[in-house]
Parts: structure tokens; sequence; C-alpha cells
């Protein structure tokens, strides 16, 4: 027994020895790993956009293949041609309506920002007039908020005349992406459907159904993920920005874009939506602060109660501590995309782990139920 010991002792050393002289020598030759990270960085943006427009596009693709009006029937590659014209027209629409309304919001943001400083340096005064706040001390407040402002407005500027080379690189990376995805979204719609088969193809016998099986479920996973946030995303969006425009909030455009990609951030996401509203509402008055407030409660709590129980629903079955550790490790890790990948990551490997758990289960049963078996 102490021979067995002593024997799996050094095994155990020795494995994890040679893993830590791999990981040496990755190290030392690092160099040639790059070009292989420089191509998964440049393809994993076309890729993962493509991959996030195939889940929505793909059911309106396969309903028109269902479809027949008359002796008009779509086969896959008519379906997907028809879905790219009513995505261009959707694009085409959003540009032309949208974006210069976006554009002239941003502008017209930046170039207020100094306005901001004065107009929060009137509603704190105001604001130091009232019985209940007069024991504070708001000057300290005023020169902080004056300095914050300064100290971005002269990085805004210094980035602005520095970052000349950087625009231009961000703008071709733009250019390729947009050419790009449209590709490689057509192929996936295109021949998506084939992509089961083909691997059935290279798996051993003795496993593919439950490998397909698996693939089926983690597909699910993702395509219920997406598509709900994406549409949670937009009713959060536009009726925040709805309720910005009746109360009459500047800005009720942007902010309203804004709080919907927030909302991509699971329970994070509603309170950062929320700052830049605050902030503009709180250099027109105190009341537009709290009309801002009532409009977001509203819409996340018809979000909360209606929307995602319905379009997600609680499919994904992840603890909201859970979430949140994930939220902290991954925004440390990789930043807001991490943060946004974070979840449906965890709920692809969770599907993984639980149904081969379950297979381990089937295969491996316990003491009792033997006996019942072998009754």
């Amino acid at each position: 027994m102490k021979w067995a010991n002593d024997s799996r002792l050094i095994f155990w050393s020795l494995e994890l020895l040679i893993v830590a002289t791999l990981i040496w020598v990755c190290t030392q030759i690092s160099f040639l790993f790059s070009p292989i990270g420089v191509f998964l960085s440049t393809v994993f943006t076309p890729l993962l956009l493509s991959g996030v427009l195939f889940y929505l596009l793909n059911p309106i693709v396969r309903l028109l293949e269902r479809v027949h009006w008359g002796r008009v029937h779509f086969n896959r590659t008519g379906a997907v041609a028809v879905v790219f014209v009513l995505l261009l027209a959707v694009l085409a629409y959003g540009a032309a309506w949208v974006v210069p309304r976006l554009v002239n919001q941003v502008t017209n943001l930046i170039g207020n920002i100094p306005d901001f400083a004065r107009s929060t340096e009137a509603v704190l005064q105001d604001a130091a007039r009232h019985p209940w706040l007069k024991q504070i001390d708001f000057t300290k407040y005023l020169d902080q908020i004056q300095a914050a402002f300064s100290k971005y407005a002269e990085t805004f500027v210094t980035g602005l005349t520095t970052g000349i080379g950087s625009l231009i690189g961000t703008v071709t990376s733009v250019t390729v992406t947009a050419v790009t995805v449209p590709v490689m979204l057509f192929y996936m719609l295109k021949d998506g459907e084939k992509l089961m088969p083909a691997i059935r193809k290279w798996l051993p016998a003795k496993h593919a159904d439950q490998t397909m099986e698996l693939l089926k479920r983690m597909n699910s996973t993702i395509a219920r993920y997406i598509g709900g946030q994406i549409v949670e995303c937009l009713f959060v969006g536009t009726f925040t920005g709805v309720g910005y425009m009746v109360i009459g909030q500047k800005y009720a455009l942007l902010l309203g874009v804004f709080a919907g990609l927030c909302n991509l951030i699971p329970y994070v996401g509603p309170y950062l939506g929320i700052l830049p509203a605050i902030i503009v509402a709180f250099t027109i008055s105190t009341n537009m602060v709290i009309y801002v407030i009532v409009v977001v409660v509203i819409v996340q709590q018809v979000d909360g109660n209606l929307v995602y129980p319905n379009i997600i629903g609680r499919s994904l079955q992840i603890h909201p501590l859970t979430i949140i550790i994930i939220l902290l490790a991954a925004g440390n890790i990789a930043g807001l995309l991490g943060m946004i990948l974070a979840i449906p990551l965890y709920a692809v490997v969770k599907t993984i782990v639980q149904y081969l758990y379950s297979i381990w289960q089937l295969e491996h049963p316990v003491a009792s139920d033997r006996e019942i078996l072998k009754k």
C-alpha cells in the first residue's frame, strides 16, 4: 500500500513538473504564437457579430421555408435572400433616421459639456438654500465638479488631437468588419443546417447520439439567450427613450439607446444605463432627476416582471449571486466585452457539465439502483 501511494505521488509530481515545464517553454517562445493571436483577434469580432445575427435571423429563415403562398415556396437560399433584403431595408431605415439624430445628439452633448458644470453649480446652489440641506457645505463639491469637468475637457481635446492614427485604424477595422460580416452571415444561414450532419459523420458511432444531443442543447441555450437578450434590450431602449421624450429629458434618443445597450449586462446594466441620464437631468432641475428615476423604475419593473420571464424565462437557472460573481471576475479579466459574454459562456459550460453528469449517472448507478436493477 505504501509503495502504491509513493508511486502515485511520484506520478503526479512528474505530471505537475511536465505542465510547469510546458508553461515555461511557451512563455519563452511566445513570439511564435503572436500570429495566431493576431488572427484570432481579427476574426473574433466578425465571427461574433455573424453568430449573433445568425441566431436572430435563422428562425425567420426556417419560417419562410415552411410557409407556402399558393405556388410560391422558398428553398433555403431563397429564404436567406428574402431575409437579407429585409435586413438591408431595416439597416437603411436606421441609417437614414436614427443615425443622423444620434450623431446630432452626441455632437450637442460634447459641445455642452462646459455648460454642464455651470448648470450643476446652479442646481447645487439652489439645493443649498433648502432648509434640510443648509447644514451641508456644497462649496467643496462645486470645486470638485468644476475640476472634474475641466480635466475631462482637457483629456478629450488632447485625445482628439493625438488620436488621428487610432481613428484611422478604427475606421479600417469597422470597414473590414462591415464587409466580412454579411458574407459570413450568408454562408452561416445558407449552410448552417448542414453543420450537425457533417459533425456526426466524424464522430464515433458509440458516442454520436450523445454528442449530437449535447450540441443541440448548447445550440438551444445560446439561441434562447441571444434572442431573448436582443428583444429585451430593444424593449428597454425603446421605452426608456420614449419615456425620456415624454418628460422632456434632453438627448432622449441617445440616452435610450445607451440604456438598451447597457441592459446587455445582467443586473449591473440598468444602473449603468441610468447614470448619464441622471447627470444630464441634474443639470436641468431636481424634479427632472425624479422624473428620470420614475421612468427607469417603471420600464425596469415591466421588463423584469413581464418581458424577461416570458422571453428568456428562468431556463438558464443561474442564481443572481453567481451572476454577480461572474460579472466581477469577467469585468476584471476582459472588461466590458467580458461582462457581456460571460453569462452565455457560463450557461453553455453549465449545460455541458449537467449533460455529462447525467450521462455519468446513467452509466454508474449508485448501489441501491444496482440492486433494484438486479432484482
